[in-house]
């Protein structure tokens, strides 16, 4: 059995919300049951799983407000347990409790869709606390790849495809497009992009995002056929499906704008059928228009 540490349940139930249904799915009987036990002290209401096709079960139809994952589970991995939920896009929030305390298990772990990760032997108040920290998140969408329609972003792997097909970006070009992503059908304005994709602080002409933008398009919707980037008239960008039908309003001031190329001269490779991890082989444009040569693949690098 792998113990708790020292610290127990406790008559004091700080924040804890009586009735909250949680999912434990561990393979160790006793310490399945310790967790029970300890759980329901502090009263939430928990169900057992003991491997890995029956937590999926559980967690796909049981309506858990957290799920408490081991890794090394009979029959299906927690690995397997947490991608097959995300992919299905089940958002229940996820803690691994798991031995496995090498940083890459844990990375791992993260990069499958986990929100958490807490190795063995633990502090129960530790657990408590970060059980409390997902409950309060809730469930909102975060799926460990990244999709606007047929364009998809792998973080942890920095690969990027369209229907399918690699496309490869520059450093700097796949920090562009994470960002649009993230905030997909917002309005993004060029000062707001510069903060999060170019470095804090710097003299960057604010003419360097339209740049970058033209180089992005020619890789992602050009050679495709497609204008997922649109220009928002007086406020900057945004990224949308653009086979869903709609044009990708938000309410922001300014008509949709086709996709255009950006500033004159821009001429980087399309990279469809190439690897599509992110990366530069080439020097960082300072956003000058008429800037060439970018955005030719590589593997990741400065930007």
């Amino acid at each position: 059995m792998t113990p708790l540490r020292a610290s127990q349940p406790g008559p004091r139930r700080r924040g804890t919300l009586i009735g909250v249904r949680l999912l434990v799915v561990e393979d160790e009987e006793r310490l399945a049951r310790a967790l029970k036990r300890g759980l329901e002290a502090e009263g939430f209401v928990v169900d057992l799983a003991a491997d890995g096709p029956a937590g999926l079960e559980a967690a796909r139809y049981g309506d858990y407000a957290a799920v408490i994952l081991d890794i090394m589970l009979p029959r299906l991995s927690g690995y397997r347990v947490v991608q097959a939920l995300r992919a299905e896009r089940n958002w229940v929030p996820v803690l691994m409790l798991s031995a496995k305390d090498g940083e890459y298990d844990q990375a791992d772990g993260l990069d499958a869709g986990a929100d958490d990760y807490l190795t063995k032997p633990f502090s129960y108040v530790v657990l408590l606390a970060r059980l409390r920290a997902l409950l309060r998140r809730g469930a909102p969408e975060r799926p460990a790849v990244l999709a606007v329609g047929d364009l998809t972003l792998d973080p942890a792997s920095r690969e990027v495809a369209r229907a399918g097909v690699g496309v490869s970006l520059t450093a700097r070009e796949y920090s562009l497009l994470e960002y649009l992503m993230r905030h997909h059908g917002e309005a993004l304005s060029k000062i707001a992009i510069l903060d999060h994709v170019w470095e804090a602080g710097a003299d960057t002409d604010p003419n360097v995002v339209e740049v970058y933008v033209g180089y992005l398009r020619r890789k992602i919707d050009t050679p495709f056929g497609r204008r997922s980037v649109r220009t928002v008239r007086g406020v900057g960008y945004r990224i949308v499906d653009d086979l869903a039908g709609g044009t990708g309003r938000t309410g922001s001031a300014g008509a949709t704008e086709p996709g255009r190329g950006g500033s004159a001269g821009a001429g980087s490779a399309t990279g469809s059928g190439r690897t599509g991890s992110a990366g530069a082989t080439e020097a960082d444009q300072t956003g000058s228009a008429g800037g060439a040569g970018a955005g030719r693949g590589g593997s990741a690098g400065a930007g």
